[in-house]
C-alpha cells in the first residue's frame, strides 16, 4: 500500500494507468496475454516479401492491420495508434483527440524502400542528365510530400502525435533494441522533473523487411530454423541458434501517482526506478566482462531505491543468441547474487520473437501483466537447458506466483543497454 505520494528519494512517484499491446499474436492486450499465457507462439513463416534463397524466411510479422501491405513507417504508425489508443482509453484520461500530456516515442530509423526507390529512379529516367543534376531536376518536377513525410526519422512520432492530440514537440528516440525501454525512462524523468502530470510512451517497429533480414543474416545474428517457426526461439537452451525477427508496439500511460489518485484513476502498476549505461566495446558486441549490462541494472535497483533480494521475477531480454543470453545470465548473477537462483526469468521473445525497438515497451506491458494476474507467462521450446545458464528459467507453461517486483532488461546493439524496476501499485 502506497503511503506517500513520494518515492524513497523524494520524488513523485510514476504510476502506469493504461496500457495497449500489438503483436503477432494479436491486437489488444487481452488476445496477447491469454496467447502468451497459454505458450502459443506468433512466428511464422514471411508473406510481406520474397524470401527464395534466404537463410532465414520466418518472423513474427502483424498481418492483420490495414497497413500490412504499406511501408514500414506506416505500419509503424498504424501499430503505434492501436496500442496507444487502447491505453489511452484504459486510462480514461483527456478527451477524443487530446491527451494530457507529451509523446515519447522509440522507432528505428526510417529509410527509403525498394518501392520508394523504384519511384525516385522511374521520376529520373525522362531528365535526360545524369548524377547530382539529376536529381535536382527530379526533385523538382515532382511532388514527393508524402514520401518525405513517412521516410524520415521523426515522422512516426509527428503522425502519431498529431492524430492523439499530444501536447508538445514530440520525442523520437531510437537506442537500438532498448528503445522502448529508453522511451518509458524518458517519460518517468519527465513526470519526476515535474514538467508534466501525464506522458504517453510508445515503442514501435516494423523492420521485417527484406534489406533489415538480410542485414541481421549476415550478422549471423537469426534463427535459420525455417522449417519449424515456432520452435525457432530458444532463449537460454543450449541449441538456440539466433532470434526471430518480430514486430509490434507497447503504450504505456504514465501518471504522476498523485495526480493519478485525484483523478480517480486505477493504478495498473508502478515504475519504480529505470537504469541505463553504454558499451563501447563494439557495434553489435557486449564487453565481454558485462560491466556495461551489470550497471545497468545496478542503476535501476539504485533509482529504485530496491534491494537485489526484492526482486522477484525477471523478464529478461533473452533474445535466444548465444552471447547474449550467456551475457545477460553473467550479469544478472553479478547483481543478484545467490538470490538469482530463486527468482523466476521468462523471455516473451520465445512465443513473439524479437520485437526489436519496440520490445521494452512491449516486455514492460507484460510485466504489468505479470504482476496484476500472478502468472509468469513461459519460455517455450526450452527443452535442453544450458549448464552454462543456470537458471529458474519458466519452463514451457506458465506459472502461478504472486509477483510484486519485476527487473525488465533491454540490450540493444551498439552498447544500449536499459533496465527497468517494476513494481505493483
Amino acid at each position: 500500500m502506497i503511503n506517500s505520494y513520494r518515492d524513497r528519494k523524494g520524488r513523485p512517484l510514476v504510476a502506469v494507468t493504461g496500457m495497449g499491446l500489438v503483436t503477432s499474436l494479436g491486437r489488444g492486450t487481452s488476445d496477447n496475454w491469454t496467447a502468451l499465457t497459454q505458450g502459443r507462439s506468433g512466428i511464422h513463416p514471411i508473406t510481406r516479401f520474397p524470401t527464395e534463397g534466404l537463410r532465414t524466411t520466418i518472423a513474427g510479422t502483424v498481418d492483420f492491420l490495414d497497413s500490412r501491405a504499406s511501408s514500414a513507417p506506416a505500419l509503424s504508425i498504424a501499430m503505434a495508434l492501436a496500442a496507444a489508443t487502447e491505453a489511452v482509453e484504459q486510462a480514461n484520461i483527456g478527451s477524443a483527440g487530446t491527451f494530457p500530456g507529451p509523446l515519447v516515442l522509440a522507432t528505428p530509423p526510417a529509410e527509403l524502400e525498394w518501392a520508394q526507390r523504384r519511384a525516385l529512379h522511374d521520376a529520373l529516367t525522362p531528365c535526360g542528365s545524369t548524377g547530382y543534376k539529376r536529381l535536382l531536376a527530379a526533385a523538382r518536377a515532382s511532388d514527393w510530400h508524402e514520401m518525405r513525410s513517412l521516410f524520415q526519422f521523426a515522422s512516426v512520432a509527428e503522425h502519431v502525435a498529431r492524430q492523439l492530440g499530444t501536447q508538445g514537440l514530440p520525442i523520437s528516440v531510437s537506442t537500438a533494441c532498448a528503445s522502448g525501454a529508453t522511451a518509458i525512462q524518458l517519460g518517468v524523468e519527465t513526470i519526476r522533473r515535474g514538467d508534466t502530470d501525464a506522458a504517453l510512451c510508445i515503442g514501435t517497429d516494423s523492420s521485417v523487411q527484406i534489406e533489415a533480414l538480410i542485414r541481421f543474416s549476415l550478422l549471423s545474428a537469426l534463427s535459420t530454423r525455417n522449417d519449424a517457426p515456432a520452435e525457432a526461439s530458444r532463449p537460454f537452451s543450449k541449441d538456440r541458434d539466433g532470434f526471430v525477427m518480430a514486430e509490434g508496439a507497447g503504450a504505456l500511460v504514465l501518471e504522476s501517482y498523485e495526480a493519478a489518485r485525484a483523478r480517480g484513476a486505477k493504478i495498473l502498476g508502478l515504475v519504480r526506478g529505470c537504469g541505463e549505461k553504454a558499451d563501447d566495446y563494439h557495434r553489435t558486441r557486449s564487453r565481454p566482462d558485462g560491466t556495461a549490462i551489470i550497471g545497468a541494472i545496478r542503476h535501476a535497483l539504485e533509482d529504485a531505491g530496491a534491494e537485489p533480494d526484492e526482486i522477484d521475477y525477471v523478464n529478461a531480454h533473452g533474445t535466444s543468441t548465444p552471447e547474449n543470453d550467456k551475457m545477460e545470465y553473467l550479469s544478472l548473477k553479478a547483481v543478484l547474487g545467490d538470490h538469482l537462483a530463486t527468482v523466476p526469468i521468462s523471455s516473451n521473445k520465445s512465443m513473439i520473437g524479437h520485437t526489436l525497438s519496440a520490445a521494452g515497451a512491449i516486455e514492460a506491458v507484460f510485466s504489468f501483466l505479470s504482476i496484476e494476474s500472478g502468472l509468469l507467462p513461459p519460455t517455450i521450446n526450452y527443452a535442453v537447458p544450458d549448464p552454462e545458464i543456470p537458471i529458474d528459467v519458466v519452463p514451457n507453461a506458465a506459472r502461478s506466483t504472486g509477483v510484486q517486483t519485476v527487473l525488465s532488461n533491454s540490450f540493444g546493439f551498439g552498447g544500449q543497454n536499459v533496465s527497468l524496476v517494476l513494481g505493483a501499485p
